[in-house]
C-alpha cells in the first residue's frame, strides 16, 4: 500500500472512506472491518463482509491514529466497520481544547 499523505482509500467491506493525513514510518496494511482497504479508484472485492469483532464503526470528519506506526487517517465517509493497521485497532483522535476567551 503507497499511503501518501492526500491519498484515499475505501473499505472492501462496508461503505468507510478515508483520507490519509499522516503517512506510517514504514510498510502498513490498513484494514476497515476486518479487511484490507481498496484505494478509492479501484473495484471492490466482491463477497466480503464486515467481521463482527472489527465492527466499531467510522465517523466522518473524525481523526484515527496508530502512534507505533505514526499514522493517521480522516474518515471522510462513514461505514460499519473499524479501522486497523496491520490488525491493531486506530485509535480516535480527540479534538483539542480551545482556550477559554474572556
Amino acid at each position: 500500500m503507497n499511503l501518501k499523505p492526500g491519498s484515499r482509500w475505501k473499505s472492501s467491506v462496508c461503505t468507510a472512506e478515508v483520507v490519509v493525513v499522516k503517512p506510517p514510518k514504514g510498510e502498513v496494511s490498513l484494514e476497515c472491518g476486518g479487511a484490507s482497504m481498496v484505494a478509492l479508484s479501484e473495484q471492490k472485492p466482491e463477497g466480503l463482509a464486515v467481521d463482527p469483532a472489527h465492527a466499531s464503526g467510522v465517523q466522518t470528519g473524525k481523526r484515527y491514529f496508530d502512534e507505533e506506526t505514526g499514522i493517521e487517517v480522516l474518515g471522510s465517509k462513514p461505514g460499519a466497520g473499524s479501522l486497523a493497521v496491520n490488525g491493531r485497532p486506530l485509535q480516535l483522535r480527540e479534538a483539542k481544547a480551545l482556550p477559554a476567551s474572556d
